[in-house]
């Protein structure tokens, strides 16, 4: 039976972060084990292919949610990455941190070590912030990182007059909201370079494939965590999907999860670690019980308004006959390019409550428009989109194994807005998108709205909307929680280490404590990087002084 120091399931952002870091030493071996396929498709490296990815099974675990009755009785959208990169490669290429208070919260639930200033030195390994000497501050940025983090160059009138109506309403313009304050509104920072994705995979994990002790295994469903009492010694997987060979590979050292907020919970579970009474229920024998595991799901839920536009182009006529393959022409040439867009194009960071200096609130601008409410498929006539959401919810819900078989997907329920706190949060922040909508400056270009229709007016009209057409921003987090053992949901200690077991580790969104304000790959990606020195016994980056 082959064996390696450690083996890692999942090759998506944390997993090739890992991989490239524990590989550094000639002398460890490292297996990586991805269900997926390896990231050849061509719509993962231009940037507009996410209209695709999200839909494409050959690369997306293509995920559901639970019907519940905030979004109407509707399944939301869950995809998953299912390629080398995971999520990285399929996702809006977005580079968003949160806030100082993010990490600060969760430092102060008693995890150690994962203060603001404890993590900032990993989030600036992570990047190569390309941009002017004036906006790359150095106590905040990297500049030597695997990852290039560019500038959104795009201009639009039709963002031009977003940015400067959103100023008109009092809202700052930021130059860089990953630097010393997120609020503002900008155009957004991504992980895109010369026109294509840059993924996990591509920054870390290809140049790391080139070493003899990295070993990557695709077409590898994981199956089952190998214990030997309370040790994790290896995983058994299939090889080509359901119908593959049955295979075993085992660590001499560790086995690191690393498939994401849904994967890795569902793993543990059908592996005989979770809450003993679900277990017991699925005809699981309980090895580990843990109650935690697949609980303290979050999500970032999104309405959006719809408005159509006058007396400008959008996104939506570019993108079809042949307006596309002019489109396509200027791509090739590496000329400005709808293209090389992602979803969206400006970002605000705001407060739903003016009295409360609390920037909870983020709102998504793009002179672009969808059917239903979806990403990936573009509406017939000129449109612009404007989404809100909270940035820290409180609605939690849960992933569990719907079945003992872990080919089955999991059930995943992230109770949308059960919160009441979410609900008022959200409503604050749609009534804000649609003053910014209905701006000054962006008044030349507002023909009407189209989603809800501004005969909707009431708080009541509003949440009906949110129920209508809402969706997740795809930002799954927190089934194997970090925590104290005092904490009953903690799955993990502050070392990712998975509590009452040996040689086992969770490293990816599903141990974030609680949300951040952001989007989460950049997160994941600092906490592979900082998981990476703790597996190595290496001592931490020092910690950043800042001014309070």
């Amino acid at each position: 039976m082959e064996s390696f120091d450690y083996v890692i399931v999942g090759a998506g952002s944390a997993g090739s972060v890992l991989a490239t870091r524990l590989s550094e030493d000639g002398k460890t071996t490292v297996c990586v084990l991805e269900a997926g396929p390896s990231d050849w498709h061509p719509f993962i490296h231009i940037p507009a292919g996410f209209m695709y990815t999200l839909v494409n099974p050959r690369v997306n675990w293509l995920y559901t949610s639970e019907p519940s009755e905030w979004t109407g009785g509707r399944r939301i959208a869950a995809p998953r990455g299912k390629t080398l990169g995971g999520s990285s490669s399929i996702n809006g290429h977005i580079y968003n941190r949160g806030q100082r208070m993010d990490f600060d919260g969760w430092a102060q639930r008693g995890n150690r070590g994962w203060g603001y200033s404890d993590v900032l030195p990993y989030f600036r390994r992570t990047e190569n912030r390309m941009a002017s000497a004036n906006d790359a501050d150095s106590t905040f940025r990297g500049s030597e990182g695997n990852l290039p983090i560019t500038d959104l160059e795009w201009r639009d009138p039709l963002c031009e007059a977003f940015i400067e109506g959103a100023v008109q309403q009092g809202i700052p313009r930021n130059t860089d909201y990953n630097g010393a304050k997120q609020q503002g509104v900008s155009y957004v920072q991504r992980i895109i370079r010369n026109g294509r994705r840059v993924s996990a995979a591509r920054g870390y994990l290809h140049p790391a494939m080139k070493r003899a002790n990295l070993t990557v295994r695709t077409h590898a469903h994981a199956t089952e965590i190998v214990l030997e009492g309370k040790r994790a010694v290896g995983i058994k997987y299939r090889k080509g999907g359901k119908d593959g060979a049955p295979m075993e590979v085992r660590a001499t050292k560790e086995v690191i999860l690393c498939g994401g907020a849904v994967n890795s919970p569902q793993l543990l579970q059908v592996s005989g670690i979770g809450p003993a009474p679900l277990l017991q229920s699925l005809g699981i024998p309980v090895k580990h019980a843990l109650a935690g595991v697949g609980e303290n799901l979050r999500d970032h839920y999104a309405p959006r308004f719809v408005a159509r536009v006058k007396n400008a182009e959008t996104i939506n006529e570019k993108s079809k006959g042949l307006k596309l393959v002019g489109e396509v022409i200027k791509y090739g040439l590496g000329r400005q390019s709808i293209l090389a867009l992602n979803p969206t194009l400006v970002y605000v960071f705001w407060k739903s409550d003016e009295a409360v200096d609390n920037y909870d609130l983020q709102f998504t601008f793009t002179p672009a428009s969808y059917k239903e409410g979806v990403q990936s498929t573009l509406d017939d006539f000129p449109g612009m989109t404007i989404a809100s959401w909270q940035q820290r919810p409180d609605s939690i819900g849960y992933v569990r194994a719907k079945s003992s078989d872990p080919f089955a997907a999991p059930v995943i329920q992230p109770n949308y807005l059960a919160a009441e706190s979410d609900r008022r949060v959200l409503l604050a922040g749609m009534k804000i998108a649609r003053r910014l909508l209905k701006s000054q400056a962006l008044s030349k270009y507002y023909d009407r709205e189209e989603f809800p229709g501004s005969e909707k007016q009431s708080d009541e009209d509003l949440m009906t909307a949110a129920k209508q057409r809402g969706t997740t921003t795809f930002h799954l987090m927190g089934t194997c929680r970090m925590a104290p053992d005092s904490d009953p949901t903690s799955v993990v200690d502050d070392q990712l280490r998975v509590r009452g077991l040996e040689s086992l580790r969770v490293v990816d969104a599903s141990v974030m404590p609680t949300m951040p304000s952001a989007n989460l790959n950049a997160s994941v990606l600092m906490i592979a990087e900082k998981a990476a020195d703790m597996i190595r016994g290496k001592a931490p980056l020092e910690a950043v002084k800042l001014a309070d």
